[in-house]
């Protein structure tokens, strides 16, 4: 594939030292891709994050960075690092180190969809497995290394919001017989990718909008709080999973009445974080 495979949305006036990503809502369904997996493409979208690009697409409008992915995460999950490869669906890769993402399918390149369900009829050769991390996974990264380094060098550190949505049933099933489940949960790898002055900010901005909020239970973050966070270094990650209920119909992967409800709601959450430091504005026109 070929062509850009994100959009990086900057404000006119830099006033945050926030970055929004949104590393899965890509929907960008090629044909060569449709023509090499066994499923129709609604059950393909079933491993999106759908519409949480438009859920925090304000972000350039209230001074912040907003990177997001074309390309869907069925075709290759960019919050995985590249050596991670399923030798179920790629020919030539020797078992490793066991991985539980790779033992479910969700490698790099993903082997099956929400359900379990095989994205392919046969394997993939290593060939084809590495011209889609070196046309799309590398892009992707170098894009979003340089926007935090760049963010870090005018403000002394960068924060990325790695913003994800989660399906009801997996907050039900991991959290069974709890009372009142999560509507947000946030990964900092257990206080490792970022630093607590930063996540208590990000909880409070959700808590006050009236959503319920923990940290790290079912999810405290992959591949980009893992590899990026680096609180020490000024380089802070914080991994947003919203439920998919609060706005989506997930069997139709179709936006729900109450879309538009939170995406108000959410524009004050992405102004709170996006004020997390006081900085100076920088005018980016004038680069």
């Amino acid at each position: 594939m070929s062509g850009c495979v994100y959009d990086l949305l900057r404000p006119a006036v830099l006033r945050s030292s926030v970055v929004f990503a949104s590393p899965h809502s890509g929907r960008d369904y090629r044909p060569e891709f449709l023509m090499r997996t066994a499923l129709d493409p609604l059950a393909l979208r079933s491993s999106e994050d759908a519409f949480v690009d438009r859920l925090f697409g304000c972000a350039p409008q209230l001074g912040a960075t907003l990177l997001t992915a074309r390309l869907p995460r069925a075709w290759l999950d960019l919050n995985r690092s590249p050596e991670e490869l399923d030798p179920l669906l790629i020919e030539g890769v020797t078992r490793g180190v066991p991985s539980p993402r790779i033992s479910a399918g969700l490698g790099v390149v993903p082997r099956v969809v929400a359900g379990g369900r095989a994205i392919y009829r046969g394997r993939l050769s290593m060939a084809e497995a590495q011209a889609r991390i070196d046309t799309t996974w590398r892009p992707y990264h170098d894009g979003l290394r340089a926007v935090l380094e760049d963010i870090r060098a005018r403000f002394g550190r960068a924060i990325l919001i790695d913003c994800h949505s989660m399906p009801r049933e997996a907050i039900s099933m991991s959290l069974r017989g709890a009372r009142g489940l999560p509507q947000v949960v946030l990964g900092d790898r257990f206080g490792n990718s970022a630093g607590p002055d930063v996540v208590d900010r990000v909880e409070a901005a959700f808590a006050r909008a009236g959503l319920r909020v923990v940290r790290n239970t079912p999810f405290a973050g992959a591949y980009m709080a893992e590899h990026y966070g680096r609180p020490a270094e000024g380089i802070h990650v914080v991994q947003v999973e919203i439920d998919r209920g609060l706005y989506m119909d997930e069997g139709r992967v179709a936006p729900l009445p109450a879309f538009a409800t939170l995406q108000r709601l959410l524009r004050g959450v992405v102004a709170e974080i996006a004020a997390i430091d006081d900085v100076p504005e920088v005018p980016l026109a004038a680069e």
